[in-house]
């Protein structure tokens, strides 16, 4: 009896990684030059800023939560740190580690709202999503240029994988957030507690576990991990725009949950994240390649995908039932 409890809390990574493994491989052998280095590296840096902020994103679904406002708060991050830098002169780095600190305590005050008062996250995370978004607009409607010969350097570093291709710094810091949050999540006393909320957020209060203070942690981590993609997007496009990120919280979500994690919480891993990401990379690439498909097909096969991976999980949600119940 133990053995199907185990095989159902792992199917949907596994889908997840039969869904990577044929997507890539019906590409690379489909399209000429695919299957190559620079593909493979460009898969980690055009979603960079998205896997980051799906690294917090998969904390508050593990929770059973939602959070609404990552994209929003991608744009309040570019638009403040474009105006600083450029127009007023401030220092990247101190600016950089403002804004972090500022994404994670505007993460903690939804958090706050959520723990104290029992409300749900949807509706916290919808008012911030407003409150940064309009507060983006207000700091300025144009396109603001980073000019910082600094950060340009910084976004040219990466790692040699050949003679021609680099692992660039947006991919590295996407592969130390996805590593970072699968240690937290595994390894630490508040992993441990935000998959037992998300499990039975009841169960974890009569077990005595500091709900509270775990949900504020997680909001926290959501703020500072889409304040870090506001960080990469903007070194990505250098630039700051009050309309970055729309429709963002939608695609981390949808990776989220195409890497295995379910949306009602208490089951899902990291990695499964990431490969949810680079899902949606190789299909966005494969469209490129191909030439002739309209760009919405990516939508199309990533809803398509989203509807396969919910109804495993209500398989695997229906089987849980079956278990406790059974005798």
């Amino acid at each position: 009896m133990r053995a199907p409890n185990i095989k159902a809390r792992h199917v949907p990574i596994i889908a997840t990684v039969v869904v990577f493994g044929l997507l890539y491989a019906a590409a690379s052998m489909h399209f000429r030059n695919f299957f190559s280095l620079r593909v493979f590296a460009n898969l980690f840096t055009d979603n960079a800023f998205m896997g980051i902020v799906a690294v917090g994103m998969t904390f508050a679904v593990l929770s059973g939560g939602i959070d609404l406002s990552v994209g929003s708060v991608v744009a309040c991050t570019g638009i403040i740190m474009s105006k600083l830098i450029t127009q007023h002169g401030f220092d990247p780095f101190l600016t950089a580690a403002m804004l972090l600190a500022a994404g994670t305590l505007f993460g903690t005050i939804m958090g706050c709202f959520i723990a104290f008062y029992d409300l749900p996250p949807f509706i916290v995370t919808l008012a911030g999503m407003f409150f940064a978004r309009g507060s983006s607009q207000i700091i300025s409607l144009e396109s603001i240029p980073l000019k910082s010969d600094v950060l340009t350097a910084v976004a040219k570093f990466g790692i040699p994988m050949s003679a021609r291709v680099r692992f660039p710094f947006a991919a590295i810091v996407l592969v130390a957030s996805v590593l970072a949050g699968t240690w937290i999540a595994q390894f630490t006393k508040f992993g441990r507690n935000v998959y037992a909320i998300g499990d039975s957020e009841q169960s974890a209060v009569m077990m005595g576990l500091p709900v509270r203070r775990t949900k504020i942690g997680i909001y926290a981590l959501s703020g500072f991990f889409a304040s870090l993609g506001g960080v990469i997007y903007t070194l990505y496009t250098s630039a700051g725009y009050s309309l970055s990120g729309m429709g963002l919280e939608l695609d981390a979500i949808a990776s989220v949950v195409i890497g295995g994690t379910l949306l009602s919480g208490g089951v899902g891993y990291l990695p499964g994240t990431l490969l949810g990401v680079l899902i949606q990379g190789v299909i966005k690439t494969a469209i490129i390649f191909d030439g002739t498909l309209n760009s919405w097909w990516t939508k199309i096969i990533i809803g398509s995908l989203l509807f396969i991976f919910i109804l495993l999980q209500t398989w695997i949600a229906k089987s849980a039932r079956f278990r406790r119940s059974g005798p």
